[in-house]
């Protein structure tokens, strides 16, 4: 199984732990990743909201790699998939606007790739089942929510990705690598990511209602996919709010067998490694 993999600027960066995972995983599981040193920035910081023509030639860019490749791509982080999707939907649908970003992009797009998250494309691809027969170290004791955040499962007529106002996908497969999934309404609340910069107060006030809710629900930790979501979750929370906050596939990594690697936990703000050590799962 091959995928074009687009890591996106915040796995370059940020969540570099995330990249290290992603990468181990697919390794493990016999998933190969196929990376281009010339892709872009997908434009979901900004570019969506000052350049329309901007904001669908960006993710056109790396779409083309893609075809290129022969491969469909791949994106873990939540607001690329959601940009790549956009830019496809556009691109399949509305003639003209695709024939001035083929011209500004100078690529035939043929409509033959697909853009999927990574969560999609190991739950509904690769296969929980497959997942499961190479668990082992299962999570036994761990006790998560499962937070996909904004941007994953909607709107729905673009990301056409699980349920959009109770989506299973992160559920079914932290079940599978023996977690203890804990019920919450919280799953796809917006943490105010995009306003963290400019209005401090109210994502602290929103990273405090979802870190309420989860413990509330009886959670050990979050277990996200978004890069923008957990940075934030770990940054806008208070002192006594200190769960810890993982990507699904540092999860994986450790059900799989993979020895934790402790110096990609040390870059979480929310050092996860002791509720790891008090269930047996790092040393």
């Amino acid at each position: 199984m091959k995928f074009f993999y687009y890591p996106g600027c915040s796995l370059e960066a940020t969540a570099k732990e995330y990249d290290h995972s992603v990468r181990s995983v697919c390794q493990n599981l016999g998933i190969e990743l196929v990376e281009s040193e010339d892709w872009c920035c997908c434009g979901s910081s900004a570019a969506h909201s000052l350049n329309k023509l901007l904001s669908i030639a960006l993710p056109a860019h790396n779409i083309a790699l893609a075809q290129k490749a022969g491969a469909d791509i791949v994106a873990p982080c939540s607001a690329c998939f959601n940009r790549l999707k956009r830019a496809d939907k556009v691109l399949r649908e509305d003639g003209e606007i695709r024939q001035r970003v083929e011209e500004t992009v100078e690529f035939k797009y043929t409509g033959t790739i697909n853009v999927y998250s990574l969560l999609e494309a190991l739950v509904s691809i690769y296969g929980l089942d497959k997942i499961a027969a190479r668990v082992k170290k299962p999570l036994n004791g761990m006790k998560v929510v499962c937070y996909y955040g904004c941007m994953l499962v909607r709107p729905p007529e673009v990301t056409n990705f699980d349920r959009p106002e109770n989506p299973q996908s992160m559920d079914n497969l932290m079940k599978k690598l023996g977690a203890e999934v804990k019920m919450w309404s919280y799953k796809t609340e917006c943490c105010g990511a995009h306003q963290g910069v400019v209005n401090e107060k109210l994502t602290t006030r929103l990273v405090g209602n979802l870190l309420e809710m989860a413990m509330e629900a009886g959670a050990q930790a979050l277990v996200t996919s978004c890069p923008l979501c957990q940075a934030n979750i770990e940054m806008r929370r208070n002192q006594v709010q200190d769960l810890p906050s993982f990507y699904f596939t540092e999860l994986i990594e450790i059900a799989l067998g993979v020895p934790v690697e402790k110096i990609w936990f040390k870059k979480h703000l929310v050092n996860p490694l002791p509720l790891l050590q008090s269930l047996n799962l790092a040393s």
